[in-house]
């Protein structure tokens, strides 16, 4: 009886502990205005898309497990929704603000987001997932902090700056968004920015160290960041903490983020911050300046180069990102007590991307589909059981030979399951493969094509975890990932050109049975649009 009893003790502790540990999981409440305004970027006045009236949209700041409400008023003359690269939303593939997810947010109109930075940390970024609305701005940074009862690997900082750096275009969204979908593919940028300037000023004290997290926003270009005379620790990279390695310069291709250290430990003076685009016959530069407080030289000398080196440099810098296997993330166990080396992949997919012409137009497509959006959200046709909006058929999971065809392509996999997903880029481009929902093990980078005896060249000890990896040219990168998360995901190029011209496709992780310990129930506040109007969540 004594047992019982204990346990039943033991049973109660534990709910209240759950109960608990939610009361302490703070609400966040936000008001955003989308809205159209002028800017001058690159000398010219030009049409952008600002948030609260700022160009980056406002910078959000939350710690692991906060809740956030935010209320986004779209006031421009386009459907709009945004996205937020690399958040889990745990269980919550409806608040994911892509269009396979929800519908998109009609002109003078609200939707309020309500999702939770669930045992997450790190850098992060959010931006809109609606037509080329991206190339006008309506992008910001996402920052996460660790709960203060949890320890990080590194000293605290002395100071945290975030930089968002990207390629930018003179030419509106809506002049891109034209010239793509008449066949055209995107131009060569018109230049690179930070925080949405060609000019900013980032001030420390000697002797101290401070924390740079950047993250490319950009829609075409990888991207080179460095800094003159000073080497960064490398120590968080998408909510992985890493071996804490040393660099001159570091590549971040599109849709990625890493988190430095840098120790000012050089004579007081003016010192460059460069981000120039990288494996381009014309090298794009933005410039900054990292200011030491005591500083009486402005900045002076050659802007510290680039590497000389190209795709080979890369990669093998890419193979130096190691997960720290003794520190924790988000939560307190080691991230090392997760052995996904020793799992045997449920499924292996070979994804291959291709441009090709149908109907005469360029359109880009994934084992030979290129994917269209349906009127209506996939998510939503799933839940109401309405037919013909997508095909779980069409996408095949090894790539195909015929020629290329459109379909609203959904592959379908299981709760639980475990995937081998090698993406093969047969092309002379550098491609970036975001998914979301998830992180995903980057286990092996290789040239040319990828077969079985490839997996001996795998790093199933130590890889990190992050949401977008890159693929060189005539490629391919491995990734493992648990499928741990119910719903529909977005798995897509992180290239906007390509997205948008169909190099994406939805994965349908699912369980049969109905449960909200599988996925929380559709929102009370869901928009309705296509086929789903006038159902009744």
């Amino acid at each position: 009886m004594g047992n019982a009893v204990l346990s039943l003790i033991i049973g109660a502790l534990a709910v209240l502990g759950d109960s608990l540990v939610n009361a302490e999981d703070p609400y966040l409440y936000y008001t955003w205005t989308v809205t159209y305004g002028t800017r001058s970027i690159l000398g010219v006045p030009q049409q952008v898309i600002l948030i609260n009236n700022q160009f980056p949209g406002p910078k959000l700041e939350v710690v692991t497990n906060n809740n956030i409400i935010l209320n986004l008023i779209n006031k421009l003359d386009q459907p709009f929704l945004l996205t937020w690269n690399g958040i889990k939303q745990r269980k919550n593939s409806w608040q994911d603000g892509v269009l396979g997810t929800s519908c998109p947010i009609p002109p003078n109109t609200n939707y309020t987001y309500k999702f939770q930075a669930k045992d997450q940390i790190g850098t992060y970024t959010y931006f809109p997932s609606t037509l080329m609305h991206r190339a006008a701005g309506g992008f910001g940074a996402l920052n996460i902090y660790h709960r203060s009862v949890i320890p990080i690997p590194y000293k605290n900082p002395d100071g945290d700056f975030t930089l968002l750096i990207g390629d930018w275009y003179k030419a509106s969204h809506k002049t891109l968004q034209y010239s793509l979908e008449s066949g055209k593919s995107l131009p060569f940028p018109d230049g690179v920015l930070i925080n949405g300037q060609t000019k900013n000023t980032f001030s420390g004290e000697q002797g101290k160290s401070y924390m740079f997290r950047i993250s490319n926003v950009g829609l075409s270009t990888s991207l080179n960041f460095r800094i003159q005379g000073h080497s960064m620790k490398l120590v968080e990279v998408e909510g992985s903490h890493v071996l804490q390695n040393l660099y001159d310069s570091l590549d971040v291709h599109i849709g990625q983020s890493v988190t430095v250290l840098v120790t000012l430990n050089q004579p007081p003076k003016d010192y460059y911050i460069v981000a120039s685009t990288r494996f381009t016959r014309t090298v794009l530069t933005a410039t900054a300046v990292l200011h030491y407080a005591n500083s009486q030289t402005p900045v002076s000398g050659p802007l510290p180069a680039a590497p000389a080196y190209q795709f080979h440099w890369s990669m093998q810098q890419a193979r130096t990102y190691r997960w720290n296997l003794t520190s924790n993330a988000a939560r307190p166990n080691p991230q090392g007590s997760f052995h996904y080396g020793k799992i045997t992949p449920t499924k292996t997919i070979v994804l291959a991307n291709s441009a090709s012409l149908i109907n005469g137009k360029l359109r880009y497509a994934v084992n030979g589909v290129s994917y269209i959006n349906a009127d209506t959200p996939l998510k939503l046709a799933d839940y109401f059981n309405i037919p013909g909006v997508f095909s779980m058929n069409a996408i095949q999971d090894v790539p195909s030979g015929g020629a290329a065809t459109v379909a609203t392509s959904v592959m379908p996999t299981s709760l639980h399951d475990f995937l081998e997903v090698v993406f093969q880029n047969n092309e002379n481009t550098m491609q970036s493969w975001h998914l979301d929902g998830y992180d995903f093990w980057v286990v092996g980078f290789g040239s040319g094509q990828w077969t079985p005896k490839k997996r001996r060249t795998y790093n199933l000890v130590d890889a990190l975890t992050r949401h977008t990896t890159q693929v060189y040219p005539n490629s391919w990168t491995t990734i493992l990932v648990s499928l741990d998360n119910q719903g529909m995901w977005n798995m897509r190029s992180a290239s906007w050109e390509r997205q948008f011209l169909g190099q994406q496709f939805y994965l349908r992780v699912w369980n049969s049975v109905r449960s909200l310990a599988n996925e929380y129930d559709i929102p009370s506040n869901v928009l309705l649009c296509g086929k789903a109007v006038g159902r009744h969540p």
